[in-house]
């Protein structure tokens, strides 16, 4: 059966009967608008685009793949302003010729990410496309903490990182050269576990600033340091690729095929880190890679953090993002538009 022999509504019906319903919801799936309880008295709110085939193929992942990977970066946005994740909307544009099997895998994947943070699909719309479109937009609670932003980082701050790095960008790598080993990684692209409660507990460390790492460390970093005013220098000698990265880059080797945040000067960037041969390109997607939707955050310099933190640069006075010091030359992460 396909959604359209179920039509619109029909779709929609499928779709809720796989949805529980969360704590803070008042009015859910089956209203106008839903309607949630906001204790806080302020909301955090986020939303994100997947276009098939620009981020995601079907070949590739299985639809509870794409689910749970289209939660999971809206709820890793939330969690990045140091809020805990309360609920999503989701628009779902689709081929009539979709299967129902299809739709209900992918609610299936979005509905276990939610539940590893305790929120809901409260509602969305469902239209038809040529290509699977999703738009989702996530809610968040800040529990009466204030707001970790981008702006907030200052000289002497201690740069950490929660979570992996360069997963997913070789996972997208080895799929891009027909290779499934190591596992681990190909599945850290379909399905990426950011670190949620990384959030709020930066919050509560005094965490200055703080981004979800989408597009590159690098990238992403050079937007805390833009929006603060500051110069963040990461220290490779803190980034040890594991056995998985290194075993990557050997499979695909020095001239394999690269991944979409590889391909602008690879080399140029791997001299910037102070690495050659297969260990570079490793360090490359922990520098560039996106979508492993680890978390970035300054601290207080002194500050004690818990083992998931790993201290990997520092702040200082001056502009943008440095690596050991020396300017980051070639492509510091992905951009759709380049």
């Amino acid at each position: 059966m396909t959604v359209g022999d179920l039509g619109e509504f029909g779709l929609i019906a499928a779709i809720t009967a796989q949805l529980p319903r969360g704590g803070r919801t008042v009015v859910g799936v089956g209203d106008d608008a839903a309607v949630l309880a906001t204790p806080d008295g302020r909301v955090v709110a986020t939303m994100d685009l997947l276009v098939e085939a620009r981020h995601f193929r079907r070949d590739w992942s299985a639809p509870a793949d794409i689910g749970g990977k289209a939660a999971a970066r809206n709820l890793a946005d939330v969690a990045a302003m140091g809020a805990t994740p309360v609920a999503l909307l989701v628009g779902l544009a689709a081929p009539g010729d979709l299967p129902v099997a299809w739709a209900q895998g992918f609610v299936s994947g979005m509905a276990a990410e939610c539940a590893r943070t305790g929120a809901t699909v409260v509602g969305g719309d469902v239209s038809s496309a040529d290509a699977i479109m999703l738009a989702v937009t996530a809610l968040g609670d800040l529990a009466g903490r204030e707001p970790v932003t981008r702006a907030g980082a200052r000289p002497g701050d201690l740069l950490a990182v929660a979570g992996v790095l360069g997963h997913a960008a070789a996972g997208l790598a080895l799929l891009g050269a027909g290779l499934a080993e190591p596992a681990a990684l190909v599945t850290a692209y379909r399905w990426p576990r950011p670190p949620y409660h990384a959030g709020p507990e930066a919050a509560a460390l005094g965490a200055t600033s703080m981004i979800d790492v989408s597009d590159g460390l690098v990238a992403d970093v050079g937007h805390v340091a833009q929006a603060s005013g500051v110069l963040i220098d990461i220290d490779t000698a803190r980034l040890e690729p594991g056995d998985d990265l290194l075993a990557a880059a050997a499979r695909l080797g020095a001239s394999g095929p690269a991944g979409p945040a590889e391909r602008s000067r690879p080399a140029e960037r791997a001299e910037s880190a102070g690495q050659g041969g297969g260990p570079a390109r490793a360090l490359v997607w922990m520098l560039t890679g996106g979508e492993d939707h680890a978390l970035a955050a300054t601290f207080p310099p002194g500050a004690t953090l818990p083992a998931r933190w790993q201290v990997i640069g520092r702040v200082t006075e001056g502009q943008g993002v440095s690596v050991n010091g020396r300017p980051f030359r070639g492509r510091p992460g992905w951009d759709h538009f380049i």
